[in-house]
């Protein structure tokens, strides 16, 4: 079954960012000239996928905002012949159907993921959270986790290896090789905190590609980590019973809820924008001098 639906969510508080997330929404934070959640919504789009939900909450007008149509903007930068600029946000709008629904109560990722039941209905979906942009790679990282889904059947994780002191803030998934970077996954646990409950240093990263039976099995799962229903909760029950496929995508990701990564993914793709990257690069080589 071909994939065309995917959910982004977004209705997460930004704490880690703030004071700047105070009004602003961490999705709509910039990398170099677009906001971090564009670069997710153009992922999607170059995976195939048409319809997009993406769910919110209160004092993300701006994500809305900035996928619609500005005519007065377009106008003015029609008139004043400034063309690159208009076809920067000209076809925002035309990336995907693009849906919102508000998590009233924010309980969690899981139960982010519950509100878009509706929306998917009876099909396999991509999810792409909103804290994580994956830039370049052989193929867009959903892309890459579509296909595993076509080839194997199974639900499928993106996964990136994380440092030992990191993977107590992640989750750590029990993999097998199966062929290059794709892998058997078949038990996962959310915030590892001691050695023994480390399965690998493997973690899911930002991207998944889910069958709907995950939906009935949100409705089972209880509170877990910080007392919030946990998709890692649910997706290890649809690992150990149906059995999952984990992929180790080929782009470069960047957690765009934390400070540093804000600032890292900015210099990086700053390095490499056409119009300001020779420029930034010659900085950063003289400015590393005076350190």
């Amino acid at each position: 079954m071909k994939i065309t639906k995917a959910v982004i969510p977004a209705a997460g508080l930004g704490t880690r960012v703030l004071p700047a997330t105070k009004v602003m929404p961490k999705e709509m934070l910039p990398i170099v000239d677009k906001p971090a959640i564009q670069y997710i919504v153009e992922e999607a789009s170059r995976a195939g996928i048409t319809d997009i939900l993406i769910i919110t909450n209160r004092g993300k007008g701006f994500i809305e905002d900035h996928f619609d149509k500005a005519p007065v903007l377009e106008h003015i930068l029609t008139n004043d012949k400034k063309d690159e600029m208009l076809r920067s946000i000209k076809d925002l709008d035309k990336l995907a159907n693009i849906h919102y629904v508000r998590q009233i109560d924010t309980k969690g990722l899981g139960h982010a993921i519950s509100k878009a039941r509706s929306f998917v209905g009876n099909e396999p979906f991509a999810v792409l959270y909103g804290d994580d942009v994956v830039i370049d790679g052989v193929a867009p990282a959903t892309k890459e986790l579509i296909d595993a889904y076509g080839k194997f059947g199974k639900g499928v994780v993106g996964i990136k290896p994380v440092s030992r002191k990191a993977i107590a803030n992640y989750c750590s998934v029990k993999i097998e090789p199966l062929e290059g970077n794709i892998y058997k996954c078949t038990d996962m646990i959310e915030k590892p905190q001691s050695d023994d409950e480390i399965f690998s240093l493997y973690s899911i990263l930002g991207r998944c590609v889910l069958p709907p039976e995950i939906f009935d099995i949100l409705d089972k799962t209880p509170p877990g980590a910080k007392n919030e229903i946990q998709l890692t909760d649910a997706m290890r029950v649809l690992a150990k019973e149906y059995g999952m496929t984990a992929v180790e995508y080929t782009g470069t990701r960047y957690d765009i809820g934390n400070k540093f990564g804000i600032l890292k993914a900015a210099i990086e793709v700053g390095t490499k924008h056409e119009e300001i990257g020779e420029e930034l690069t010659a900085y950063l080589k003289e400015y590393v001098k005076t350190l």
